[in-house]
């Protein structure tokens, strides 16, 4: 009884008006077919096909519900009519219309072949159109509140991109419901499709006219859609879209395209180095391969941002043992588990540990023994430096010269120092330790050349002060092999404490963006691309090196602020005040990445370049140190200026005095900081 029930409960309403709409249609069709064959006359049809058919209407009538029922065509919901639909008609014709041509044809009259063949094919376009026809006009009725919808709720979109993938995304944003998006226009630079539309949406003309028609189509958002495009092409391209106000996405890969499925979900905001226009950095895969496979990796400052992305290159290089060794454990734990789970197989030790312990230092390289050390680890902050010069000594400068001892001790092939284009004739303590972490690299790099290792001995400063050298910890170092290196780069965007995040931050609240200076300019690259070249690099170590990476074309700090408030759909100094809190103690207007008097020597990779070593007197360096370490312990507020005995490009007058004499002596750095050459916000 209750399946009985839950049947007839199929022909109710709309299914019971169907089914109606069917039985007189299929009848219809044959008689339809009928006239059709007698050329539109129904006086030229013989009385007895009349009479044949209409006594054949009740029996073809129960023959035609029966065999619907059967294959559900009362069952579908036909708001999503498909494929599957068109099929289980197409099958009920052919059913329904073999039993007709054989039971009127055996009970009442053969028929003329015409009616037959017209008669199924009737039925077949009036069944089908009864469903499809609800689809469309709720179709045409959804159209028609979506262009309503459009003018008052929906963002109103410009795609820039009318080939394959903004045709893909267009037919996703048509069909999904998830995104309240309607798309007004494209831009393309193709010339021959100006004019044109691409399903019913204009091609309004090439890059030049992208703002234009964000004013007269009132652009709400604008859609990239060009993966295929150089990096320089999309930068020219972001930097225009950038300018309207208007919130902007890309899609940024070609995977999707070659997939077919080209997606709303598939566009990411733009970013701040989206806006550099760098080409893709290239290394060589191979030889980096080479260089890590099977070794025991050390990275000192590995839960930082430099060390980090490190640690993430070198883990994808299948090295024998990576061991992370910081300071800080939340941020070396959370590599750890990065590593853990994109590796699995990864051998990782995470040590918890300083390199002003040097006892600390003698116990891991004694347990791990590694191969090559990529030292990460320093203070970086020029303004907190300069606040705690002492500390910059001790993390900095005796924080490398610890860990350099440790891996010559014991056998490291390879120590590789992370530095910084502040070290560059230096305004301010950070960049002056930095210089000092060099000078240690070259003086261990001559000292082993030299096979005079064995005067290299531990610094240690009790608290009476007096220097200690470490006998019972350290032997001399007979005939080591271990070749140092450093590498010298500018700012890394996204790095802790950079100015991006800091932008970020104060655009969110709601401004002031504060900028130290309107002039001010920096290289940028991005860590990930700072850290494969930095690999690249120590493969070509060979010791004694300051290998120096082409960051690029510097970037004005206030033209980046304003990119990133547009980039948020702000205008700035309208939406967000832009002030400038002046530079900071020991902050330059730009930085340097050569000293004159150390010149380049070119390696395999034009990315990558040698600084040709400044000589000094390594044993007088030395026994600076040692002097420098006793000032470090006592917290000596003269600090610095023992710091210029050491470092003689260090000043520290007053800092635009310095940058002035700098813009006019350095004839090849000012050369190419010319301010028409530099990307410029609009105003």
């Amino acid at each position: 009884m209750q399946e009985r029930d839950l049947k007839l409960n199929y022909l109710h309403g709309a299914a019971i008006m169907l089914a109606i709409y069917d039985m007189i249609a299929v009848n219809l069709s044959y008689l339809v077919g009928l006239w059709l064959r007698f050329d539109l006359q129904f006086s030229r049809i013989e009385g007895k096909y009349i009479l044949a058919w209409s006594k054949f209407v009740p029996i073809y009538t129960l023959i035609t519900l029966i065999t619907f029922i059967a294959l559900k065509l009362y069952r579908s919901i036909w708001q999503f009519a498909s494929y599957t639909e068109l099929k289980h008609v197409m099958y009920a014709s052919i059913i329904t219309g073999f039993l007709h041509t054989l039971l009127i044809t055996l009970m009442f009259e053969r028929m003329p072949i015409a009616y037959y063949l017209l008669g199924i094919l009737i039925q077949f376009l009036a069944v089908l159109g009864s469903r499809f026809s609800y689809r469309f006009v709720l179709l045409l009725r959804s159209d028609r509140e979506n262009v309503k919808k459009s003018q008052k709720d929906m963002s109103r979109v410009m795609i820039v991109g009318a080939g394959n993938a903004g045709r893909l995304l267009l037919r996703d944003i048509k069909r999904s419901v998830d995104y309240n998006d309607s798309v007004i226009c494209f831009i393309d630079d193709d010339k021959s499709k100006w004019g044109r539309t691409v399903d019913n949406i204009p091609i309004t003309g090439g890059r030049n006219r992208i703002l234009d028609n964000v004013k007269h189509y009132r652009i709400d958002k604008i859609y990239v859609a060009i993966p295929g495009s150089s990096p320089e092409e999309l930068s020219k391209i972001l930097n225009i879209c950038k300018e309207s106000g208007c919130i902007l996405k890309n899609l940024p890969g070609m995977c999707q395209l070659a997939n077919g499925k080209v997606q709303v979900k598939d566009l990411k905001d733009v970013n701040i180095e989206d806006l550099l226009g760098r080409a893709p950095i290239k290394v060589d895969l191979d030889e980096i391969f080479n260089y890590l496979n099977g070794k025991t990796i050390m990275v000192t400052g590995g839960g930082g941002s430099i060390g980090s992305e490190l640690c993430r290159q070198i883990a994808a290089h299948s090295p024998k043992h990576l061991i992370i060794f910081d300071i800080y454990e939340n941020n070396a734990y959370e590599i750890e588990q990065e590593l853990l789970m994109n590796y699995p197989k990864l051998n990782l030790d995470t040590i918890i540990g300083s390199v002003r312990d040097l006892r600390k230092l003698e116990q891991v390289f004694a347990t791990f023994k590694p191969d090559v050390v990529y030292h990460a680890a320093a203070h970086k902050h020029v303004p907190l430096m300069e606040d705690s010069p002492c500390e910059a000594i001790k993390n900095n400068v005796m924080g490398t010269y610890n860990t350099a001892l440790a891996a010559l001790h014991y056998g490291c092939k390879r120590f590789v120092l992370i530095s910084t284009d502040k070290a560059v004739n230096p305004t301010n303590v950070m960049g002056a330790s930095k210089r000092m972490c060099e000078m240690i690299i070259q003086t261990f790099a001559r000292k082993v050349k030299e096979k005079r290792a064995s005067e290299l001995r531990p610094i240690q400063v009790l608290k009476d002060n007096r220097i200690i050298e470490m006998e019972k910890y350290y032997s001399a170092v007979e005939n080591p092999t271990t070749e140092f290196a450093a590498v010298r780069f500018g700012n890394v965007l996204g790095s802790n404490g950079s100015v991006i995040p800091k932008f970020k931050k104060q655009i969110e609240a709601g401004g002031p963006v504060t900028v130290t200076h309107p002039d001010i300019i920096r290289y940028f690259m991005t860590i990930s691309e700072a850290v494969s070249l930095v690999l690249q690099a120590g493969n070509y170590a060979k010791g004694g090196e300051i290998f120096v990476l082409d960051m690029g074309t510097p970037i004005k700090i206030d033209t980046m602020a304003r990119n990133l408030i547009r980039l948020s759909g702000l205008r700035p100094d309208i939406d967000i005040k832009i002030e400038y809190s002046g530079l900071r103690p020991g902050e330059k207007l730009f930085e340097e990445r050569l000293m004159s008097e150390e010149g380049l020597e070119t390696t395999p990779n034009k990315l990558i370049s040698i600084g040709k070593p400044i000589d000094f007197n390594e044993d007088k360096f030395l026994k600076q140190l040692k002097l420098l370490s006793v000032y470090m312990g006592e917290n000596n507020g003269n600090i610095r200026e023992h710091i210029k005995q050491i470092v003689t490009t260090y000043h520290t007058a007053h800092v635009e005095s310095i940058n002035s004499e700098l813009f006019d002596n350095k004839n090849e750095i000012a050369d190419g900081l010319h301010h028409e050459d530099l990307p410029q916000a609009a105003n």
